[in-house]
């Protein structure tokens, strides 16, 4: 006997558990096929597990593609508004905390995923687990669902496997096979909000330490992003927020060869001037009877400031009054322009996110509808938008999951009415 719905959604995470409950909520029998042992694994790992779900900020300029005002349409349906009233009307309490992001007032990740899987038992959604998903085709005018347990059969299908990033997560690239086989084009995959890895060896000096710091990112001397914030500093290269943010960047330019470097202000909130006048006070106001080394104690961390001193060609053990203002000079400029050039990144295992994906030319933004294929939807990460830190991945994972699962579901109803409407002209004509 064959399995059919109205709607069969492919990738049980935060986008496909979005789209299978608005299509439910919008009248369909929904099944959601996840080819992992249980649904929402990223979910349960974002916010370092506190699940930063969305950010009061929102605007196309916290989300990246070859088309970011894509999102657009997709906002305006289900927007921040739309989605802190869903997770309120499912019992998570949102907790606005620093820069505008939002968390579950019980800092779990596990609280959002749970009341998402709840719904879905609410709105009679069908999940089934570890199936492996041969291949997804027309069959006589329906999606079929060639799997491990069988044919599966749906007006409409909703392609929601995510991208490449995080692979023990389920987000492995295994919905690519899919996209390509209805015709549609990808735009290269790259790595995002990923670490950088750096070719200085200072970097096995100071690995360990967090700095607040400005992180520029040019791309054959050409400043390509920039971010500011907490850096961890590691034995490979940078981490923390800004190496996430500009990271996508870096991905693409190493893609295609280009020299890529950042440069490092360690003093972001000072002017050249007043980095100058810092460093020539702590040196020669008040150093007296101290070494370089000393005189930098209480401004950056020991191992950071021998590399600031190595790198500018002071010696640590000079005394610092004796040091000349060239010197001190070199010494701020270098403070607030440490360089390294960057080799690589850490990856799509290391990544949180994809960048790069279904080529956003091929889909309408506002019902996440193939441009190409009838009755095809996306949802998520499989498409070519990623989002800065701060919840705006989540965000778009809601808002395209529910643009799509809307639209799956009135596809569905339509295709229903059609044929019942055939069917009353043919009796009509019967009856002739």
């Amino acid at each position: 006997m064959k399995q059919r719905f109205d709607v069969i959604v492919a990738g049980a995470g935060a986008s496909g558990l979005m789209a299978g409950i608005q299509a439910a909520r919008h009248g369909a029998a929904v099944l959601i096929l996840e080819h992992m042992d249980r649904a929402g694994k990223k979910i349960l790992a974002t916010g370092n597990g506190k699940c930063n779900f969305t950010n009061e900020k929102q605007g196309i300029a916290y989300y990246r593609g070859k088309n970011p005002a894509f999102v657009l349409p997709a906002l305006e349906q289900f927007g921040l508004e739309e989605t802190l009233d869903f997770f309120r009307e499912l019992g998570v309490r949102p907790v606005s905390r620093r820069d505008g992001y939002y968390y579950p007032a019980s800092g779990q990740a596990s609280s959002v995923l749970e009341v998402l899987l709840m719904e879905c038992r609410r709105q009679k959604v069908s999940i089934l687990y570890e199936v492996g998903i041969r291949s997804i085709g027309k069959e006589n005018g329906s999606f079929c669902f060639d799997t491990k347990q069988g044919k599966f059969y749906s007006r409409t299908c909703v392609i929601a496997t995510g991208g490449k990033a995080a692979k023990k997560t389920g987000s492995d690239g295994s919905g690519i096979p899919y996209v390509m086989g209805f015709g549609h084009k990808l735009t290269e995959l790259a790595p995002a909000l990923v670490q950088l890895q750096g070719k200085q060896s200072f970097f096995k000096t100071i690995a360990g330490i967090r700095a607040e710091c400005c992180l520029t990112l040019y791309i054959e001397h050409e400043k390509a992003a920039k971010d500011w914030g907490e850096l961890q500093l590691t034995d490979f290269g940078v981490s923390g927020i800004p190496a996430f943010q500009v990271s996508r960047y870096a991905a693409y330019g190493l893609l295609e060869g280009k020299n890529v470097r950042v440069s490092m202000n360690f003093l972001p909130g000072f002017s050249r001037e007043q980095a100058k006048e810092l460093i020539q006070k702590q040196f020669l106001v008040y150093g007296e009877g101290k070494t370089a080394e000393e005189a930098m104690i209480g401004l950056f961390p020991r191992k950071l400031n021998l590399v600031f001193l190595k790198e500018s060609g002071i010696w640590p053990e000079k005394q610092a009054q004796s040091c000349r203002k060239k010197e001190l000079e070199g010494l701020s400029y270098l403070i607030q322009h440490l360089e390294s050039e960057i080799t690589g990144t850490k990856g799509f295992d290391h990544g949180q996110v994809t960048a790069g994906g279904v080529d956003t030319d091929e889909i309408c933004p506002d019902t996440m509808e193939s441009k190409l294929v009838p009755g095809l939807f996306f949802a998520g990460e499989v498409m070519d938008i990623d989002g800065m830190c701060g919840g705006y991945n989540l965000q778009w994972a809601w808002s395209s999951g529910a643009a799509a699962g809307k639209g799956a579901a009135d596809f569905a109803a339509m295709c229903t009415g059609m044929k019942h409407s055939d069917g009353l002209q043919q009796k009509k004509r019967g009856r002739t």
